[in-house]
């Protein structure tokens, strides 16, 4: 089943050695090593399950739920005992940061710019063919609920259009440190980080690529329900915003959520949008 229970991450740091020794990888092994070595200070808890389902080479989409703004390195780690690496597909605005960009550059991640998007799968498609793992978030940003929200088949069509697997994956823990709408508290120590990796699914060409992702979507539901369900620690008074309301916490139901989302892509449109007639206005 490839189940492991980590208390401390050294089995973590070991796997990294595997693919430290690769010169072309210069960035990319010591920020992990670096993250690895605080979570060890922290005494973050990790449990991993279905590890042996990420292949040891080749190429695969890894698709996860996204809780936090910390899932990039927590959906990284389930790839660590198979010595893989994960490019991310991450905004452009990221890769645009002082100090992020440089990083995101060097670890090979994938930048997704939304008004050109046909580049941004032309890179994935070329990252998989060429044997690497594209880390994808199909709910495109942060679910305030907790739950899954609904994906798009983006991920489904890297799979069939590059002949590689699907690996679905929930991760559950990391919403505690830092999320949507909520202070960042990186320093909170041991806190337990839930990682569970689902059966590759192997879409191909002819498929419904809707039903897949339905299908998709399903499996990663169902992991994090487990991996919720199974948590090892409740919330303790006052701390209920971070379960989900399906469980008894103070998390905006899905509906709330959608609300919120959309109030929120409002108010940012409008920022854009008076921000360009101000830029213009000034020309």
């Amino acid at each position: 089943m490839g189940s492991i229970a980590i208390p401390a991450p050294h089995s973590l740091i070991m796997a990294s050695l595997k693919y430290g020794a690769d010169m072309s990888e210069r960035v990319y092994p010591p920020v992990i090593k670096t993250a690895l070595g605080v979570f060890k200070v922290l005494n973050t808890k990790f449990r991993l399950e279905g590890t042996d389902r990420i292949p040891s080479t080749g190429g695969a989409v890894l698709v996860s739920n996204h809780v936090s703004y910390l899932d990039f390195i927590f959906a990284g780690v389930a790839a660590h005992p198979a010595g893989r690496l994960v490019r991310f597909m991450a905004k452009k605005e990221i890769f645009d940061n002082r100090i992020a960009g440089p990083l995101m550059r060097g670890m090979k991640h994938i930048p997704v710019d939304r008004e050109a998007g046909a580049s941004s799968y032309a890179a994935a498609l070329k990252a998989l063919r060429g044997g690497e793992i594209v880390g994808v978030f199909a709910e495109a940003t942060i679910s305030r609920s907790f739950t899954v929200k609904d994906i798009k088949s983006g991920a489904v069509r890297m799979a069939v259009a590059s002949k590689t697997p699907l690996i679905p994956v929930a991760i559950w823990g990391p919403q505690r440190m830092w999320t949507k709408g909520r202070k960042r508290r990186l320093l909170q120590r041991n806190v337990p980080v839930t990682i569970l990796i689902g059966e590759p699914m192997h879409p191909k060409r002819g498929d419904d690529y809707d039903e897949v992702t339905k299908d998709l979507r399903a499996r990663i539901s169902e992991l994090l329900e487990k991996a919720q369900r199974e948590y090892p620690e409740a919330p303790k008074p006052g701390e209920k915003w971070w379960q989900p309301a399906y469980l008894g916490g103070t998390a905006p139901t899905p509906e709330e959520a959608e609300k919120l989302d959309f109030q929120e892509a409002e108010a940012r449109k409008a920022a854009r949008l008076e921000r360009e007639a101000r830029e213009g206005g000034g020309a």
